[in-house]
């Protein structure tokens, strides 16, 4: 029986870590938390996590089977649970699922690339269930919108009003994940003030289960293109798998992205899996001013030129409003700083 100490590492074992990885073909992603398995004064496993993902996980190959992986996941879940996060996402590779399996994690989703599994108190059939019987909806066919609203704009507003007058009911998820330079209950009260006056429109938070790309590990995928299909393929499998049969959704809605690489190949990926789960998808046009697709880089563009005066007509006077209140100076100064 090896002599394994578990312990957190400091700044001078952080490049040990990256080497170890590295030998495991895996790369080094930033994080809140990084343990260490020590044997005579050697890192033998490393485990890191960021808000409620798991991450970075990698033990050498001749102590593989010692018992020190569920060591290092015992750790750091611990040290989750001290700090308040009951729930863990961890994100791997699918031949690597089983490991994680006999430790209590459950497969939520898994596609060639990556498997996603839940643990603790997190459980995807039960939030689904939660989160339809919070929104008040009934049974009735709807259409969805899956948004960040980093901020609220006026191609934000067409695409879910232009849902409204062709569905019965429209759900709007609201992307949850604090990654965004506007904080998740802002981006989420603009929406929905701003669409009040569509009776047939309710707007929901997104939950745990509509995945940000910030929030995306890329440890285990080198290649740019392989990270983007990998995290677009999962959100859209999991979105079909749970989310909309639970709101009983046949229809998604997405605009036109001639910018955001990330975005058009997530609209791709939609495009090929949504139909899989008997969800049509809408790929709307975006609305343009001046020749140029409206978007929320460009109204943050204009703040961080000074140009608030130019806002005024890409987006609701709701958005307007708020960002020319004092509610909204720190984030226009954030905005200005490049933060």
């Amino acid at each position: 029986m090896y002599d394994i100490s578990i312990e957190k590492a400091d700044n001078d074992d952080i490049e040990k870590v990256k080497i170890l990885l590295r030998e495991e073909g895996l790369e080094y992603d930033d994080a809140e938390y990084t343990a260490i398995a020590r044997l005579k004064g050697e890192i033998v496993g490393t485990c890191s996590f960021s808000g409620k993902v798991i991450k970075c996980f990698a033990v050498k190959e001749k102590l593989k089977g010692e018992g020190i992986s569920l060591k290092l996941i015992t750790h750091i879940t611990n040290e989750m649970f001290d700090r308040g996060i009951y729930g863990s996402f961890i994100f791997t590779k699918p031949l690597n699922a089983q490991i994680f399996k006999t430790m209590g994690y459950r497969i939520v989703h898994s596609v060639d690339e990556v498997a996603l599994l839940e643990g603790g108190t997190f459980d995807v059939k039960k939030y689904t269930v939660d989160m339809f019987l919070n929104s008040g909806l009934g049974n009735e066919k709807k259409a969805a919108i899956v948004m960040n609203c980093n901020p609220f704009t006026l191609g934000h507003r067409f695409l879910i009003e232009k849902a409204s007058n062709e569905n019965e009911k429209v759900v709007v998820f609201i992307v949850e994940e604090e990654k965004s330079v506007f904080p998740f209950n802002i981006r989420y009260n603009l929406v929905k003030e701003g669409v009040s006056d569509l009776k047939n429109v309710v707007v929901i938070p997104g939950g745990n289960y509509i995945i940000s790309s910030a929030t995306f590990p890329t440890y285990f995928i080198k290649h740019f293109d392989e990270r983007l299909s990998a995290y677009t393929k999962l959100d859209a499998g999991i979105f079909g798998k749970y989310i909309a049969p639970q709101f009983n959704i046949v229809k998604r809605y997405v605009g036109t992205e001639p910018y955001c690489k990330v975005t058009s190949k997530y609209n791709e990926a939609l495009m090929e899996v949504l139909p899989n789960f008997n969800i049509t998808l809408e790929l709307v046009k975006r609305l343009s001013k001046d020749e140029r697709a409206i978007s929320a880089s460009m109204v943050r563009g204009l703040i961080k030129e000074e140009k608030i005066e130019s806002i005024r007509d890409l987006v609701p006077d709701v958005t307007y409003n708020y960002l020319i209140s004092d509610d909204a100076k720190p984030i226009i100064e954030r905005i200005k700083n490049g933060r």
